[in-house]
C-alpha cells in the first residue's frame, strides 16, 4: 500500500540489484518510506509539490553513495489539485448561504408604477430588509412593502405616515399628524395634490401610509390604515438604475 502523496513508479523499482550499495540505498529508501507511512500527523507533514527528501534526511541521513538506486519519483509526492466534488461543495456552501439572505434577510424586488415618484421610480429594483422588523419597531417615514388589504396576492410600496395612535387629518393636500403639520421634502410640489382627509385615529397594530406621488396613488386615504400583520419588509437599498445607487430615503 503506498502513502499518500507519493509516486512509486516500476522504473524505480527495476534498477534495484544485489549490488551492495544499492541493496543498501534501497533499504534505506524503504525505511524514509515506511516512516512517512506511519506517521501521518507529523507537523512537517508532506507538502504539494515539494521534495521529501530534506524532511526525510533529519530523521535517517543517507550513507555515501546511497542515492544512486533511489528513483526521484520514489520521493517526489504527486501533486494535488482540486476536483469536482471541491467546486461542487463550494457551489452548493453558496447557494445555500445566498438562499438564506434571500428567504429571511434581503429581498430583491422591483418596484412597477409611479406612486411613489420621485423617490422610486417604475421599474427600479431595490432591495428589501425582511428582518429589521424583528428587531426595530415600525416608524414614521419608513419605506414599507406590504400585501394590499383587499387582495394580499398583490404587494404595495408606501411610506408610513402615522404609526398607532397618531391622529391623521389631510386639508387641501397638507398632512397634520396629531394637529401638527408635517414638512413633507420628499414630495416636491409637483407631486402634490388637493385632496383632503377627514381626522382618523391610527387602530392599534396599524399604520397610515401615502405614496410620495400624492396624485398618483392609491394608500390609506383609499383603502385606510394597514395592519401591522400585512407589512413584511422595509424598502432600504437601490442597486438599479446605477444612477439610483444607494440608500433608499
Amino acid at each position: 500500500m503506498d502513502a499518500p502523496g507519493l509516486e512509486r513508479t516500476t522504473s524505480g523499482l527495476s534498477r534495484i540489484t544485489p549490488d551492495l550499495n544499492r541493496t543498501t540505498a534501497t533499504s534505506v529508501a524503504r525505511s524514509v518510506y515506511n516512516r512517512f507511512r506511519m506517521s501521518p500527523s507529523r507537523e512537517d507533514g508532506p507538502l504539494v509539490g515539494t521534495e521529501i527528501v530534506g524532511a526525510a534526511a533529519d530523521v535517517l541521513p543517507l550513507p555515501a553513495g546511497a542515492g544512486a538506486g533511489i528513483s526521484p519519483g520514489l520521493l517526489r509526492p504527486a501533486l494535488i489539485k482540486p476536483g469536482l466534488g471541491v467546486w461542487l461543495r463550494d457551489l452548493f456552501i453558496s447557494l445555500a448561504i445566498s438562499t438564506f439572505i434571500i428567504i429571511f434577510v434581503y429581498q430583491p424586488v422591483k418596484v412597477e408604477g409611479t406612486s411613489m415618484m420621485p423617490s422610486l421610480a417604475d421599474q427600479e429594483r431595490i432591495f428589501v430588509n425582511k428582518f429589521v422588523y424583528r428587531l426595530e419597531p415600525i416608524e414614521r417615514g419608513d419605506v414599507v412593502v406590504f400585501r394590499y388589504p383587499r387582495d394580499p396576492s398583490k404587494s404595495y410600496i408606501k411610506r408610513v405616515i402615522g404609526v398607532a395612535g397618531d391622529r391623521i387629518r389631510i386639508d387641501g393636500g397638507q398632512v397634520y399628524v396629531n394637529d401638527e403639520a408635517i414638512d413633507e421634502d420628499y414630495v416636491p410640489p409637483a407631486y402634490t395634490d388637493a385632496r383632503s382627509y377627514r381626522e382618523l385615529e391610527v387602530p392599534a397594530h396599524s399604520y397610515f401610509v401615502l405614496g410620495d406621488h400624492r396624485s398618483m396613488s392609491n394608500d390609506s386615504r383609499d383603502f385606510g390604515p394597514v395592519d401591522q400583520g400585512y407589512i413584511y419588509g422595509k424598502a432600504v437599498f437601490g442597486y438599479w438604475p446605477m444612477d439610483k445607487l444607494g440608500r433608499v430615503r
